[in-house]
């Protein structure tokens, strides 16, 4: 007898549609899995069995074939063993299979037919609305997940024998329910404050220029002036994320399985800080089986590289492209997948290997050609592609006695979403959000100088010997700055301040 059921399989972020069917006759008693397995679902047949017989069924003395269309896609993962199960109690008639039509299925069974969660959970829900399959039985512990989305009905189940209570219809199940906005309203909070910094305006100007524009930056300082404080502080100040943008960033943390029970939607835009010594993989994505990378993990937030120079040069080089086009494309053997990754790229470094060649208070001891090497482990078309150089000298101790607090998250927040918001408007007939995304063309029609702008402009340019590329980089900033101000041209100050954040371009060099 055949028997179908409607489950999915993940290809990247993105779930798409599979059908589990099995198929028994009168032969040999065997399980043969098709459609392009990896181990996890090959193995599945024993988790499946051992299930089947612990939960007070039984399984057929006949041979079954199990195909997962369609067999040209790779299925991975544990996510399969409910939809098998089901499809084999009605093949075997124990289940009636016009129970299982109206319902796509996922889940992971133990071995005493227990139903433990899987990852990309809120993908599959997505692509449920999309193509019109809107009943899902799922894991308990992934119901909030799938449960998000609207339009679909989601039905959490603890056990093999629940879901089969459940669709022959001696168990009710009424559909999970989970409140979105009010997750929002409870969770859209940091626990650090940019009113906690003290001293540093110089750098928490050039922080919200970044924040209100959506600009790289790197900073420069000595160890201890609050580098790391300041970057963490950044996701505070940043335009609260839309539902939209929740739900891309939780499919990325879905699919590499780090969302806990708890936290079925990324409400806060994410802050990776990863170490130094993190693979090339480990930052772009991939292995045997692709994963997203850092990179794609801080997807609508912020990628914080602590101690630049000390990251292998390889892993540095290979964010240049995903920097410029908001996704990275990870190819292995077994396929092909892209990932989105637009992000902040915020970076931190000290000036020299000792760390005090800018502290008036502690003497560096590195040679000029120590420095020189050191900081040429950055290269030129890297920085290029930071819009905004930091200075950030140690904190004087007058500032660390003062008790007055400075402006708060979320005021700063305020200026960053109403400039914003003047940059909405000015590109909303394209796909640029930002000034920072601006292509030439653009920068051009919204960055026209006068001649006093002009002026200052010739002389940084001759006076720091600044590229092409960094001119550019100056005209967005200024816009943004522009923009803070509520001004619809770029005048002098804004000109002026663009610049002072270009220390690192005769620093380093330009290749």
């Amino acid at each position: 007898m055949l028997a179908k059921v409607k489950s999915a399989t993940i290809l990247g972020i993105d779930a798409y549609p599979v059908e589990v069917e099995v198929h028994l006759e009168k032969a040999q008693p065997s399980t043969t899995i098709v459609g392009l397995p990896d181990a996890a679902v090959k193995e599945s047949k024993e988790r499946v069995h051992a299930a089947i017989k612990n939960t007070g069924f039984y399984v057929a003395q006949r041979r079954a074939v199990v195909n997962l269309a369609p067999a040209n896609l790779k299925k991975e993962g544990p996510a399969f063993d409910l939809p098998m199960a089901l499809a084999i109690l009605a093949a075997s008639e124990q289940l009636k299979p016009d129970a299982l039509a109206d319902y796509m299925v996922v889940g992971e069974l133990a071995l005493d037919g227990g139903i433990r969660p899987v990852a990309g959970c809120l993908p599959i829900a997505l692509m449920a609305r999309e193509t019109g399959n809107t009943r899902l039985i799922v894991p308990r512990e992934n119901a909030n997940e799938a449960a998000v989305v609207e339009g679909v009905e989601v039905f959490p189940v603890d056990s093999l024998t629940q879901a089969v209570a459940f669709l022959t219809g001696r168990q009710m199940l009424l559909p999970h329910a989970f409140d979105v906005q009010a997750l929002f309203a409870s969770t859209n909070e940091y626990d650090v404050d940019f009113s906690e910094v003290k001293g540093q305006e110089h750098a928490k100007r050039g922080l919200v220029l970044a924040a209100a524009g959506g600009h790289n930056a790197i900073m420069l300082g000595p160890p201890g002036s609050g580098k790391t404080m300041l970057a963490r502080r950044i996701p505070s100040i940043l335009p609260k994320q839309t539902v939209d943008e929740a739900l891309q960033t939780t499919k990325i943390y879905s699919v590499a399985g780090l969302l806990r029970s708890n936290q079925p939607l990324m409400t806060v835009r994410p802050f990776r800080s990863p170490h130094h010594t993190t693979s090339y993989a480990g930052m772009v994505g991939g292995g045997t089986t692709p994963r997203p990378g850092e990179i794609s993990l801080a997807h609508n937030g912020v990628l914080f590289l602590d101690e630049l120079p000390e990251f292998d040069r390889r892993t540095l080089e290979s964010l240049r492209q995903p920097i410029e086009d908001g996704v990275i494309t990870v190819s292995r053997v077994q396929g092909t997948v892209t990932y989105p990754c637009s992000i902040m790229l915020i970076a931190a470094m000290n000036p020299c290997p000792c760390g005090y060649y800018t502290d008036p208070r502690r003497q560096c001891n590195c040679s000029p050609h120590q420095i020189h090497r050191y900081l040429s482990k950055i290269s030129g078309p890297l920085l290029d592609r930071i819009d905004i150089h930091i200075n950030v000298p140690a904190v004087a101790f007058r500032d660390l006695q003062d008790t007055r607090s400075g402006a708060t998250s979320a005021q700063i927040r305020e200026q960053v979403e109403r400039a914003r918001e003047i940059q909405r408007n000015r590109f909303k007939r394209g796909k640029v959000t930002t000034n920072a995304q601006m292509s030439t063309r653009q920068v051009k029609q919204h960055c026209a100088l006068d001649k006093a702008c002009s002026a200052l402009v010739s002389q940084a340019m001759e006076a720091m010997n600044l590229s092409a590329r960094a001119y550019t980089r100056i005209l967005k900033v200024a816009r943004t700055a522009a923009d803070l101000d509520a001004s619809d041209v770029i005048r002098p100050q804004h000109i002026t301040e663009a610049v002072q954040y270009r220390s690192l371009d005769s620093a380093l060099p330009n290749a």
